[in-house]
Order: C-alpha cells, then sequence, then structure tokens
C-alpha cells in the first residue's frame, strides 16, 4: 500500500478540474514524474476502491518566476488525469 501512496502526490483542486469531474467523471492527480499509466491505474483502483477506465498523463513544465533580480524556475511536473467507470466516485474528493 505505501508504494501507490508514494506515487500518487496529491489530488489537483482547481475549478477546470471540478468541472471535469462534474460533468465527465475525471479526477486529476499531481504524481510522480517517473510514474506510468498503468501504475497510476492500478493505484487508484486500490487506493480508492473505483474501477478505472482511462489514464492521460501530462507533463508540466515549471514556470519561470523572479525575486528583485534573481531568476529561478519552479519544478516540473507531472499531471494525471484519471476516468472513472459511471456511477462511481472518489469520497470526499477535494473537501478540506
Amino acid at each position: 500500500m505505501s508504494k501507490y501512496h508514494n506515487l500518487i502526490r496529491y489530488p489537483s483542486i482547481t475549478e477546470k478540474n471540478t468541472t471535469l469531474r462534474e460533468s465527465q467523471n475525471k479526477y486529476v492527480f499531481e504524481v510522480v514524474k517517473g510514474a506510468t499509466k498503468p501504475e497510476i491505474k492500478e493505484a487508484v483502483e486500490k487506493l480508492f476502491n473505483v474501477n478505472v477506465e482511462t489514464v492521460n498523463t501530462i507533463l508540466v513544465k515549471g514556470k519561470k518566476k523572479r525575486m528583485g533580480r534573481n531568476v529561478g524556475y519552479r519544478p516540473d511536473w507531472k499531471k494525471a488525469i484519471v476516468k472513472i467507470k459511471a456511477g462511481q466516485s472518489i469520497a470526499r474528493f477535494g473537501e478540506v
């Protein structure tokens, strides 16, 4: 179980992701950069007891940030969009 917790870092909760969840039954997670689609599918199925239909992944590039004259970049990260079978949901997703 621990390897699944290490694979999925946390859910991504934005207005756009909430719309995806409500209209298309898709959930968005930030995952480890080296994670593959089959690993993500297995982790979501085991952790949340749901059936996953599809997994789409996106590598998000870090933005350029500056503080005064110092320039740096935020780190790159990987996003996974997971579609769950109709009629199922992940309980307490996005609740604080």
